[in-house]
């Protein structure tokens, strides 16, 4: 046995509360060392003397580990454990904070077992089940579709459609200063497509005023930029999500904001003067550019970072947050950049979104591990770009194996609490990547068993506005490029796919991925449901459980 594989940490990504009377507990062990782990349990001050023992099962394997887990339900909410394991020539090694040993003394066990010392209702990371259900669109809104401001509306100056700002032909190939006019209510006039499509919410890059095509650089975080309708045109597609049941998420860029943003451009003339001056981080007198004297976005001197640990910076941005929730009722926030945010000032934003209402949804733009993120107090989920990874490293730059690629959908899975994995927003592509279109080589077969395997995560299903078409795109700006109105043949197999999102199964099951004669597995598991999918990414036919699937195609099984 290696000894040294062996992992378990009371209060952590392998011991946590499900519910106040449900408890997850995870053992990690080297792949095929353990034949047996059972669990001994009770209630903490009893656990001396009264004991239950109960079998674990492997819940997920990777290149190196077995992940044993088992779900409690307690009579008790203070839980003490310790683990029984049995090699596969049947030796028997007891495991506990001491670690691994032949025996156990019971007796004197309060100095060494595992404990959950107590399920706090309060400590529980709550799911937004609707999230679980969600097929995201996310909308690059520049780009989507040019609508026309409704004759019945209030023509101003903030929403009159002018057309000066445009220097891009709908169609041609953007630069990073191209604006090619998409706007709000072009969104708002092709509702009816993104629901026949089978979406339920909306994602929309940034909408506030800035100079930009892209709107990361924000100079009012309380208007609409003109560019693309103003508030009003907000309200108008605000109102038409609602009439469809169509949930809409907002991105709020918090780490950095616009050099024309009042508060720097104060700094900027006042200096150490201005009363803004620490909500930003600047070394020397006031902000200079040669040489650059101020943190940034990346190495963007027009983007200057916000000194989010300071009190007034996080009532401001907490104050930005709250606002487009309570005057238009947007469903939450993607945090753009969040990972080089304070974890002081996400923590605060949080319980003050999840004031308001509990199912406003908040998902990090972060692209590693964020375990430290997703533990109820800060996100409730990430863009889960570790997903995106695995998906080119299997059907594009071919690294993986199909055994591989599962090995590593398993590992994955064991990076976070089961609550984040069933919120976790996963992606193939976004405005910051390639295309995975362009990056398969167009072809559109991978591109829709990728799509299959994103659907059948856990977690919600985001699909980047154009990958139905599909449309081509490399790195950024190129990955940002216009819709192409019209019929496409393939966004009916995208919608035939999205389908599958509407089982229980998908949203609430527990999931198995594994390799079969060299094809995909992937089982989701609920109460009174199973649903297998099966991918074959070969140029020749599978066969799984008297089930057929031809080359490059996938399969449902709903049972």
């Amino acid at each position: 046995m290696n000894r040294h594989a062996i992992l378990h940490k009371s209060d952590s990504l392998y011991s946590f509360a499900l519910t106040p009377d449900t408890a997850e507990i995870r053992l990690r062990a080297a792949k095929g060392d353990i034949s047996i782990a059972d669990v001994i349990y009770g209630q903490k001050h009893e656990f001396s003397l009264h004991r239950k023992i109960a079998r674990m099962n492997i819940s997920a394997s990777d290149g190196l580990f077995d992940y044993f887990t088992i779900r409690l339900n307690l009579d008790d909410k203070r839980l003490a454990y310790i683990f029984l394991l049995t090699d596969n020539e049947g030796n028997k090694y007891y495991y506990s904070e001491d670690g691994l040993t032949e025996t156990y003394d019971f007796s004197v066990a309060f100095y060494n077992f595992f404990q959950l010392a107590y399920l706090n209702g309060n400590d529980i990371f709550p799911r937004c089940e609707w999230l679980s259900r969600a097929v995201v669109y996310q909308i690059f809104v520049d780009r989507f579709h040019r609508g026309v401001i409704p004759e019945n509306s209030v023509k101003s100056s903030e929403t009159a459609a002018c057309d000066d700002f445009i220097n891009l032909k709908w169609g041609d190939k953007p630069t990073s200063k191209s604006f090619a006019g998409g706007n709000l209510d072009g969104i708002a006039q092709k509702l009816d497509y993104i629901c026949d499509l089978g979406v339920n919410t909306l994602y929309l890059t940034p909408i506030f005023t800035s100079r930009s095509n892209h709107k990361y650089d924000i100079s009012d975080y309380f208007s609409v930029d003109p560019h693309f309708g103003g508030n009003a045109a907000f309200d108008r597609l605000m109102t038409a999500c609602k009439a469809r049941g169509i949930r809409v998420i907002l991105d709020a860029v918090f780490n950095h904001c616009s050099e024309d943003i009042k508060q720097f451009r104060d700094v900027c003339e006042k200096g150490k003067r201005s009363p803004y001056f620490d909500w930003f981080v600047i070394y020397g007198e006031k902000p200079t550019k040669r040489p650059l004297n101020y943190e940034v976005f990346a190495s963007c001197d027009y983007m200057p970072k916000w000194n989010t640990a300071n009190p007034e910076v996080q009532e401001y941005l907490c104050s930005v947050g709250e606002y487009w929730i309570k005057e238009y009722g947007i469903d939450g926030w993607r945090l753009d950049v969040s990972d080089e945010v304070s974890h002081e000032f996400w923590r605060k934003f949080r319980k003050r979104i999840k004031a308001i209402g509990a199912d406003k949804v908040l998902i990090g733009e972060n692209w590693h591990d964020s375990s430290s993120y997703l533990c109820g107090d800060q996100f409730d989920s990430i863009m889960n770009y570790a997903f995106t990874k695995a998906m080119l490293d299997y059907f594009v730059y071919k690294k993986l194996d199909t055994a591989a690629l599962c090995d590593k959908l398993n590992e994955l899975m064991m990076r976070n609490v089961t609550q984040a994995n069933l919120m976790m927003l996963n992606l193939l592509d976004s405005h910051d990547t390639h295309r995975f279109y362009t990056e398969c080589g167009k072809d559109e077969n991978k591109l829709l068993l990728a799509l299959a395997v994103e659907t059948f995560m856990p977690g919600a299903t985001m699909v980047y506005y154009g990958t139905e078409i599909p449309l081509e795109g490399g790195y950024d700006p190129d990955s940002r490029r216009c819709f192409i109105w019209g019929e496409h043949s393939f966004s009916k197999r995208v919608k035939e796919l999205l389908k599958y999102k509407r089982l229980r199964a998908l949203t609430d099951g527990d999931a198995v991925f594994r390799e079969q004669n060299g094809a995909i597995v992937i089982e989701r598991i609920t109460d009174g449901q199973k649903v297998t999918l099966i991918v074959n990414n070969s140029d020749s036919s599978v066969c799984i459980s008297d089930t057929s699937v031809k080359p490059f195609c996938y399969k449902v099984i709903v049972e």
